[in-house]
């Protein structure tokens, strides 16, 4: 599966000012990941999102986002955003540094 050339240029820019991010291709799509853990991506055009188990039900709230299920069971503390919810860069940076904030949380992972 391709993913949004567009879209990754986009987050791209959302994330000028911060260092440390890496991208890898993964799940048919882009990953966007920092201290070793992923926090957003595109399959296909969506934004795939990371809020996190606290803000997923909110973020679940929002329109154009839905359950992020592409093995048959939904990820708890992730969301798939329709195109229609990012179309904004405002919207989508919104949605970028919400994740990436969420990542930074997190312990560092274990080698």
């Amino acid at each position: 599966m391709a993913f949004d050339e567009g879209l990754a240029e986009r987050i791209r820019e959302a994330l000028d000012d911060h260092p440390n991010i890496q991208e890898k291709k993964m799940f048919g799509g882009l990953c966007f990941m920092t201290k070793d853990y992923m926090f957003c991506g595109i399959v296909g055009d969506e934004l795939m999102a990371r809020v996190g188990p606290e803000k997923y039900d909110a973020a679940l709230s929002k329109p154009h986002v839905r359950p992020m299920d592409f093995t048959g069971k939904p990820m708890k503390g992730y969301v798939y955003v329709e195109t229609k919810g990012f179309e904004k860069d405002k919207d989508l940076k919104n949605w970028v540094e919400e994740c990436r904030q969420f990542v930074l949380t997190l312990p560092p992972k274990k080698k």
